[in-house]
């Protein structure tokens, strides 16, 4: 009987060693590293101009990610706050984001303001201007923001981030809403009242090609697209870090009466990470955007007037280490400014 049991325990022992062996073998094989990096980039409404971004970028990047290890998604969100709290938060590696939302972030303004300065953000680079376009009637006789003075202008909607774009263009040129007949209608009804002639000219915070500025100068009613320039922007740029001169390529809106590109003043589409992101996950991704530059331009029309030195304006984050090691490299770290190359 010792005997039986003796050889009962072994049979079980032996068995029970067999059954682990290959759970074992199977844990390892878990815990190997795929040798893949997985990111992801946060964008925006798949209609707009930010999911196509993000989507232009994860293209570049994974045509090179046998080389990298690198494979990057896109996932529609709710735009920049979203973006910024969820990269912060290490829900996200990237994420697009409006440039003066990157400095409220950073500095602990607006939606920040109760949590503080957000020191973990970190810039990668910026894409396409958000220009301020300013839209006005032919026969108002606008040709300058100066010449608002005593017209009927919209300058956007209560709570709107364009309505305090229009309201530092105006400060620039020493104007206020008192010195213009002010109308705060929404952006999208702007088009209609200038048609009607309800108004004279309206402002607008957006990236181009935009199908309301089309509508705008495709009515009955000719229109121009105002050029912002002159001391004044001067002035806000150098007031604002998150502001940056942009260009409006009148090729999109053929319609209109100006007979070429108009000069404005803007924010940008920012692309910001985590300084908790690898440095060679952002080296890789930087390196592949601005060597593969050309091809990146033809994948939105939004891009059309971008520079290599236009990606480096508009930041108020400092630059992420592994960015700023190729903007090194590439001779392009002349284009930064000095505080945010920490």
């Amino acid at each position: 009987m010792k005997r039986l049991a003796l050889l009962a325990l072994l049979v079980v022992f032996v068995s029970f060693g067999c059954s682990q062996q290959p759970a074992q073998e199977s844990k390892t094989e878990d815990a190997k590293p795929s040798g893949v990096t997985y990111v992801t980039i946060g964008t925006g409404g798949v209609t707009g101009v930010y999911y196509p971004t993000g989507g232009a970028i994860s293209r570049v990047v994974n045509q090179k990610s046998a080389e990298y290890g690198i494979k990057a998604t896109v996932e529609s969100t709710g735009g920049s706050v979203y973006n910024i709290n969820a990269v912060l938060a290490g829900d996200l590696e990237f994420g697009v984001a409006q440039s003066d939302r990157q400095y409220q972030a950073y500095n602990g303004e607006a939606e920040w303001a109760d949590r503080g300065p957000q020191k973990k953000l970190r810039a990668v680079f910026s894409v396409h201007p958000e220009s301020i376009t300013l839209i006005a009637s032919a026969e108002s006789g606008i040709k300058g923001v100066e010449d608002l003075k005593g017209k009927i202008v919209n300058i956007g909607n209560p709570g709107s981030g364009q309505l305090q774009n229009s309201k530092d263009v105006l400060e620039a040129a020493d104007l206020t809403e008192e010195d213009i007949k002010a109308e705060y209608a929404k952006a999208v009804e702007a088009p209609g009242l200038l048609q009607d002639e309800r108004i004279d000219a309206f402002f607008y915070t957006v990236g181009h090609p935009n199908g309301n500025i089309k509508e705008a100068t495709s009515g009955r009613i000719k229109v121009m697209i105002v050029p912002i320039v002159g001391p004044s922007v001067d002035k806000l740029v150098n007031k604002y870090s998150y502001y940056a001169k942009s260009v409006i390529a009148i090729s999109n809106y053929p319609t209109a009466v100006n007979d070429s590109d108009v000069e404005s003043v803007g924010v940008k589409a920012t692309f910001v990470t985590s300084e908790d992101v690898a440095e060679d996950v952002v080296y890789a991704i930087t390196k592949e955007v601005f060597e593969n530059f050309d091809e990146f331009k033809k994948l939105h029309p939004a891009y059309s007037v971008l520079t290599k030195e236009s990606m480096l304006q508009g930041l108020s984050a400092p630059i992420h280490k592994g960015a700023l090691k190729y903007y090194k490299e590439a001779g392009l770290d002349q284009y930064i400014k000095p505080e945010l190359m920490m």
